[in-house]
C-alpha cells in the first residue's frame, strides 16, 4: 500500500496521446461525464480526467507531439469502472453522438466473469475504450 492512501491501487493513472486535445477534450468531457469522471486537472499539452472529489487525475489526454508514439490498433483498450448498466448505455450514446465508432454495444459478456455488462468504442483516435458494470 501506498503510504498516501489507505487502500491498494493496481493503477495511478493512464495516459493516452491524442491527434487534437481540442476535439478529444470535447469528446471526454461529454463521454466520461456518463460515468461520473470530470476534467479535474489542465497542464500545458494535457488534460486530466477524475472523480470530482478528487484531486488526482485517473485518466489523462495528452496532446500528440511524436507520430511514432502509442498507435490504436495495438492493444490499448482501457476500460471505466460505470455505477450501473444505465450508465453504459449513456457512456455508448454519448461517445457514439461523439463521433466514436462501434466496437460492441452495451450488454452482457458471458465470456467474461459474470455479472459484467459492458460497452466497446473507438474513441476520435481509433483508441478502444469501454465503460463495465460488474
Amino acid at each position: 500500500m501506498s503510504p498516501h492512501n489507505s487502500s491498494p491501487a493496481l493503477l495511478d493513472h493512464v495516459s493516452i496521446p491524442v491527434a487534437d486535445i481540442a476535439a478529444a477534450a470535447v469528446f471526454y468531457d461529454i463521454v466520461l461525464a456518463t460515468i461520473g469522471l470530470v476534467r479535474n486537472k489542465e497542464l500545458p499539452g494535457s488534460i486530466g480526467y477524475g472523480l470530482p472529489s478528487a484531486s488526482a487525475p485517473v485518466f489523462w489526454i495528452l496532446a500528440s507531439k511524436d507520430t511514432g508514439a502509442a498507435t490504436p490498433g495495438i492493444g490499448l483498450h482501457i476500460s471505466f469502472v460505470a455505477p450501473d448498466h444505465a450508465s453504459v448505455d449513456a457512456f455508448y450514446a454519448a461517445a457514439l453522438a461523439q463521433g466514436a465508432k462501434d466496437a460492441g454495444q452495451p450488454g452482457d459478456r458471458p465470456e467474461y466473469k459474470l455479472p459484467y455488462y459492458g460497452a466497446f468504442v473507438l474513441d476520435l483516435d481509433g483508441f478502444k475504450i469501454e465503460a463495465v458494470c460488474r
